[in-house]
Order: structure tokens, then sequence, then C-alpha cells
């Protein structure tokens, strides 16, 4: 069955044509209203396409905005916060993750060649023979944003057997990629990133492979490890990337139990992937084309960003890619193909965008969470999503692809 069906606008009548339909401003990883628009993260010519007066309907002004929209734990609003006397909290005490970039004062330990690294007998030994000459690949499964539900993760791939009871590679020569955003929100961030950089290995050793992308909480998190309060500017006041991170839910035990090598993995994220015909994103947007017009161009230009550049390039490209909504609407699958057709794929699979908040079905009518079925397929079938709002009640969502 098309799982896109549970979510038509049959199913959610409020979700039509309802004249006078406007964004709830409480939602989205985007800054705050307060950002005029050269500098609103959610809006620019062309994801605002995906919010037209037809689609946009599911949002009520009323009820359900007001329940959300005082909400800062649903918001990336870019950290600046215009409510009177705000003053971001400092932490109690220094991260050590930032100490890594020698601000302490410390240069680097100079680089010694060790050779490879000896066995380590008490590691487990996984016996799936390595994949033979012309052998196909195993089959493709993505992952939506995590936030730190550790232990919702584990369910879910145990669930789907790519894990064992002991939370161990058991999928062979699979191939699983997670869409970005490990942490905030959720309890364990850091939990989710040991455990993602694990199976990497453990995959790798039987022939398949673990891999993920990069999503706008990770450019926050290491932004606010790297830079703490230091001022970025925008053109509606100073903000800095530790206030933001804070305002988006992070964590500060997960910050403080950054290291080093967490760091280096989460940096050399790519930003963008194409796998089995599906080009995968984080972020349902068009600003990937601001960075390159090919995957490579793409994934050199943000990880030039985060190597190079200053606090305010790094802020701008985490605003970029904190908007979202641009595969909606009647314009969203033009938007789609823009992207397909610049970087290859026959489908987009992004998280990034609640379910729920894409279809409008924010709460049932008896008050329950939202129902989350599986991935979301609109945009005439060109694109799925997969954040199953785990954040609100939802659903952590694993899936093999190709979605029907």
């Amino acid at each position: 069955m098309d799982q896109s069906a549970a979510f038509s606008h049959q199913d959610h009548p409020g979700y039509e044509d309802r004249p006078g339909y406007e964004e709830r401003p409480g939602y989205g990883d985007q800054e705050r209203p307060a950002y005029d628009g050269r500098e609103h993260a959610a809006y620019d010519a062309r994801d605002q396409a995906g919010y037209d007066g037809q689609d946009g309907a599911g949002y009520d002004s009323g009820q359900d905005q007001a329940a959300y929209q005082d909400n800062a734990a649903y918001e990336d609003n870019g950290g600046y916060d215009d409510r009177a006397g705000y003053e971001p909290t400092l932490p109690d005490q220094p991260s050590p993750a930032l100490q890594f970039d020698g601000r302490d004062g410390r240069d680097d330990p100079p680089t010694i060649e060790l050779g490879p690294p000896l066995p380590d007998p008490s590691a487990p030994t996984y016996p799936y023979p390595a994949p033979g000459p012309g052998e196909p690949p195993g089959p493709v499964y993505v992952v939506g944003d995590v936030h730190g539900y550790l232990e919702e993760l584990r369910t879910e791939l145990h669930h789907q057997g790519l894990i064992d009871a002991d939370g161990h590679w058991s999928a062979g020569r699979a191939r699983i990629w997670f869409l970005g955003d490990f942490t905030d929100r959720g309890p364990d961030g850091i939990g989710v990133i040991d455990l993602v950089m694990q199976l990497a290995a453990e995959a790798a050793a039987a022939g398949g492979y673990c891999r993920a992308l990069m999503g706008n909480h990770e450019l926050l998190f290491l932004g606010a490890a790297k830079y703490g309060d230091e001022p970025v500017q925008s053109t509606a006041g100073t903000a800095s990337f530790l206030a933001a991170w804070r305002l988006n839910g992070g964590q500060q035990n997960d910050l403080d139990r950054l290291e080093a090598h967490h760091i280096s993995w989460l940096s050399r994220l790519p930003a963008i992937a194409l796998e089995d015909d599906h080009l995968l994103l984080h972020s349902d947007t068009t600003a990937y084309l601001e960075y390159g017009e090919s995957i490579p161009d793409v994934n050199d230009a943000v990880h030039a960003v985060l190597a190079d550049a200053g606090v305010d390039e790094w802020w701008d490209c985490f605003r970029r890619f904190t908007k979202r909504f641009a595969f909606r609407g009647d314009a969203g699958p033009t938007a789609v193909h823009e992207l397909l057709d610049t970087y290859g794929g026959t489908r987009i699979v992004h998280g990034h965008s609640p379910i729920p908040y894409l279809t409008g079905a924010v709460h049932a009518d008896d008050g329950q969470p939202p129902h989350i079925p599986g991935p979301y397929v609109y945009a005439d079938d060109l694109a799925v999503a997969m954040d199953g709002g785990v954040t609100m009640e939802g659903r952590l969502l694993v899936a093999r692809l190709p979605v029907n």
C-alpha cells in the first residue's frame, strides 16, 4: 500500500485550501520572526514556494498554534531570542570540547606513526564473508532524525534485524544511511554518536557499511563546541552558537562528553549522497544548490567551511540548512526536480521536517500523539520524509529502500 495515502488531504480535512493560512511561528528549525527577510532561515526564494495558501491550511492558527508557539525545543531559530532581558546561560564549567581547537594556548602534539593497531582479543568477530567479485551489495536502509533517543534507536534497529540483542551489527552486507541530527532534545546524543561509529566499524568488517549525513544540528553542536558565546552577526542583532544550541534542545551532558574523536568524525560527514538512485539529504531545502553543482562540490564546500571559515560563515551555513518545506505544495515537485537534475537520482529521501508538520496532523482529535505509520511519500512520489517526530511522541523511523 502506498504509505503516503495515510497522510492524504482527504484524511485530514483541515489540511486543504483554508483561507488566511500563515506558517506557525513557533515551530521550525529556523530563525525567529525578529529576523528580517535577508536573514530568515525558512524563507528564501526557492523554499518559500512550498508554503502556498493551498498547502498550508493544516496549521490552525488557533488551538494548535497556541500549544506550540512558545516551545523553544521545536524552534531552530538561529539562537537569537528577542525576549526582554534574555541572557544566554553560561555553562557551569568549561567543556573539554572547547579545548580541542587550540584556544587554550597549547599546540597540537606531533603525529607519531605507530603502525597498524594490534587486534583486540576481546572484540567480537563477524563471520560474514566478504562480497565476491560481481556480487551485488546488500539492501539499503535509511534512519531518520534520532535527536538523542538512544534506546528508541536500539529498539528500532533490532526490530529491523540490523543489530542483535547486545547492540552489535547483525545485518551482514546491508547498507545503512543515517540522515543526520544525532543530538539535541533527547537524553543521550553522545551515546547515539558512539553507537553509529561502532556500527560503522562492525558493518565494514561484515562486508556492509553504516554511514551518515551531516544535519543542521551537527553544524549547530559543533559550532557551540568551537565558538561558544563568540558573537555572530545577524541583521536582527547579535547571537551566538551556544545560545542557539541551548534554545534548540542542546543538552549540557552531551557537550561535556564531546571528545576530539567525535568532533573529527562529525566534521567529516557528507552533506549529500546518492545511493541506489536515491538522493539522500538531511534538510528538505534547495539550499544545497548554493554550495555546488555536484555532490563532491557540495561536500567539499561544507567541509571547507568547517575547516577554514570563520564564525559568521559557519553560522550562515547552519542557517541555510535549517530551511525546510521546499518540497511541499504545488511548487514542491519542481524544487525536487531542480535537485535531482543537478545531483542525480530519481527520488529524494530526507529528514529534518517532522512528518506531522509536513502533513498538518500535529494532533489527533482525541488529543493523542500523532499517528506515524511509516515514511511519508509526497511531491508526486518524488520525495520521502523520514523524520517521524520522535521528539514529539511520534516514531523514530528506520526503513528499507525503496519505500512504496
